[in-house]
């Protein structure tokens, strides 16, 4: 269904996203009338759902508002399903809603049905029963709907009873707005017309710190975390110039076929640096932890639609584009950034921040190709550089930003021949596949274990860990995610079809402050990613350098023992057998075994022959932290300079990291008095208006 089609639930979702901001302005200057209007942001979703839901009884039925009620866990067989690329409300998916209300299947009209989630699961048993492979949907019934196209709707209202996991009454949000409808809708509603007293009680309740008309905004970095600050930004009237070190799709994909077919890394311009961030040769899976269902994640993906991606990512239950679908999107939305007077700056490194009286006022950037300097001057500076951009770590160091060691994981990238993944999760299903193209998705896994080990300090307490699969990549390959020769880290990655004959995911460990000690001393705050570049380095000498990547069966890996006979790798830089059972601390290889053994259980088949351990997956998230505050966005330790996204150590993910550049955009914007509130009589918010 077309997002873009669906425009009447802008106001309210305007609220959702902005109530936030606006609460905190007011609060601060009304704090005895406004208290109770101050919510956090994380808690919007589930306070809009409190306050709008309806009630469960007959007579919300008969009320003017709308009703819309959501069937959950509806389960159609995979073999009467019409397959994961179909998003219809099809007749068997019909004859399960019928089944569930115990109706004729003639009394449902599919117009009166959205489909919001559909996932497939192959699990054989599901509370001890036995189940078939089968699709999985959330649907909703709009009861309005049903009743324009229905006339037995009273006889299926009858039936809408509230059951626990089955059938709810929610409220009516089936609709997400995308970043510049939002933006540009609030844009022609600022043109309401206000009293002078009511523009009065505006500016004494709603004073900026700092008013400006056009302010300039500088933003580093063109991942999706800068990408949708400067959309926010732009479409809301700031002035915005986007620094990114490396190049546009175009030629960034031209450096990444040097690398792949000539060995040739660009220092600037790879799979971690260029336009759309590591996360463009990185797959551009959309699953994430901050959940699905707030309004800012749904947000973050229908804007990616409206630049190109597949409605079908707003009902995946685990959303993915793909690469070659990522390149076309992102040239969209430079496009459209550049249609806003957003300067598009590529090839221009920032090396240095200018900085006056504890303040940035700017930038000092470098271009790549000549290395000639020049000053950007900003109002403010947005930070959001990728966790592989550790120089800038060391420059905010040396002007005192207050940097915090952050947890990250490192490991393995394991690969398997894909049919063997499809044979062990879907068994005589595994045909269906067909490279991608079948009626089933690609089959993938996600296994995660706790550890527990003694101590060889004598101990009482033994050492408690973790390992899981990380960034799993059905279909996909293993890159090179290096931005320095010397230094050797992969990452995987798929396709849009994910039709390689390869499945790799990571397998990693959190990293102890244990594991840090040797590196405190020296390094400080930045004792990660010197870890981080020691298991690097030895991954390279390990590969014998020329970028080749250093391997081990899995059972060799679990028996010490070099392996003489290596299955075929997705990595097309080469590989080369080498002792990995010696690459990490002792303690760590042990919990890797015995997490390898754990697996096993868990997917019998996992270790195999033909399961392949590549070194080394390092860069899972930053491992440092800029310091920033919780409301306004801004360094605790620097003015002027806002950091985000995943470098910040704020977002893991695309989609994590485009909510989190959203919501950056969003707060700047109320700093700089770009957004108004237009108030009730009472002194209720009632919307944030942009101008």
């Amino acid at each position: 269904m077309d997002v873009l089609q669906r425009q009447t639930f802008v106001p309210e979702l305007v609220l959702q996203l902005n109530i936030s901001f606006a609460c905190r302005s007011l609060n601060v200057r009304q704090s005895n009338n406004l208290e109770r209007l101050q919510i956090h942001n994380r808690t919007i979703c589930s306070a809009a759902r409190q306050k709008t839901r309806q009630p469960t009884d007959a007579k919300s039925l008969s009320s003017h508002k709308p009703v819309v009620w959501r069937f959950l866990s509806l389960e159609v067989p995979a073999e009467r399903d019409l397959g994961k690329d179909d998003c219809s409300v099809s007749h068997v998916l019909l004859d399960a809603i019928a089944h569930l209300l115990a109706c004729p299947v003639e009394l449902l009209p599919s117009s009166a049905f959205t489909i919001v989630r559909k996932s497939f699961d192959a699990r054989r048993v599901v509370n001890k029963i036995k189940k078939g492979p089968r699709f999985v949907y959330t649907v909703d019934l709009h009861v309005d709907k049903l009743r324009e196209a229905s006339l037995n709707s009273d006889d299926v209202s009858q039936r809408l009873k509230s059951k626990p996991g089955k059938l709810e009454l929610v409220s009516d949000k089936t609709c997400v707005a995308d970043v510049t409808t939002l933006v540009s809708s609030c844009m022609t509603n600022s043109t309401m017309k206000t009293t002078k007293n009511t523009e009065n009680k505006i500016s004494s309740l709603h004073a900026p710190l700092n008013s400006y008309k056009h302010p300039n905004v500088t933003v580093i970095g063109s991942g999706p975390a800068g990408l949708f600050t400067a959309l926010v930004l732009a479409e809301s009237g700031a002035k915005v110039t986007l620094v990114e070190r490396g190049h546009p799709v175009e030629i960034r994909g031209h450096d990444i076929g040097q690398l792949m077919v000539r060995r040739r890394l660009q220092p600037d311009s790879n799979f971690c640096y260029g336009e759309g961030g590591a996360g463009t040769w990185s797959d551009g899976k959309l699953t994430t932890r901050i959940g699905r269902n707030s309004e800012t994640v749904k947000s973050a993906l229908a804007t990616l639609v409206k630049f190109g991606a597949p409605s079908s990512i707003l009902i995946s239950g685990k959303p993915h584009i793909g690469t070659d679908k990522l390149i076309h999107i992102l040239r969209k939305i430079r496009s459209h950034l550049q249609s806003l007077g957003v300067n598009m700056r590529f090839g221009l490194k920032m090396i240095d921040f200018l900085v006056r009286e504890n303040r940035i006022v700017g930038t000092k950037v470098q271009h790549v190709e000549d290395l000639t300097c020049e000053d950007i001057f900003a109002d403010a500076v947005i930070l959001a550089a990728g966790h592989s951009a550790r120089d800038i770590y060391h420059k905010l160091l040396q002007h005192g930003v207050h940097l915090s060691p952050k947890d990250f994981a490192v490991g393995f990238r394991v690969e398997h021949p894909q049919e063997l993944v499809n044979e062990i999760q879907y068994n005589e299903w595994a045909s269906e596949v067909q490279r991608g193209s079948g009626k089933i998705p690609v089959a993938d896994y996600k296994v995660t274990t706790s550890i527990s080990e003694s101590s060889n300090d004598n101990s009482l307490h033994p050492r408690q860990s973790s390992c899981y699969s990380f960034c799993m990549c059905p279909g996909g390959q293993i890159v090179l995610t290096s931005t320095d020769p010397a230094e050797l880290c992969i990452n995987g990655m798929s396709f849009s079809r994910r039709s390689s004959k390869w499945a790799n995911s990571a397998l990693v460990m959190p990293v102890s402050h244990s594991d840090l000690e040797p590196f405190l001393a020296e390094h400080g705050p930045l004792a990660g990613v010197a870890f981080q570049k020691f298991l690097e380095r030895k991954a390279s000498l390990m590969g014998g350098g020329d970028l080749v990547v250093p391997v081990q069966t899995v059972p060799d890996f679990l028996e010490n023992h070099l392996s003489r006979v290596l299955p075929s790798s997705s990595y097309r830089l080469g590989v080369k057998e080498a002792a990995l059972h010696e690459l990490f601390p002792d303690h760590m290889t042990r919990m890797f075994k015995q997490a390898l053994l754990d697996f096993n259980k868990q997917i019998p088949g996992f270790i195999d022959r033909r399961a392949l351990l590549h070194a080394v997956e390092t860069r899972t998230s930053s491992p440092v932290r800029i310091d920033r505050d919780t409301e306004t966005f801004e360094c605790i330790s620097m003015q002027g300079l806002y950091p985000i996204g995943e470098g910040a150590g704020y977002a893991g993910g695309i989609v994590s990291a485009a909510v989190d550049g959203l919501n950056a955009g969003l707060a700047l914007a109320e700093q700089f008095g770009l957004c108004k509130v237009i108030l009730k009589e009472n002194y209720v918010m009632d919307k944030l208006i942009y101008y």
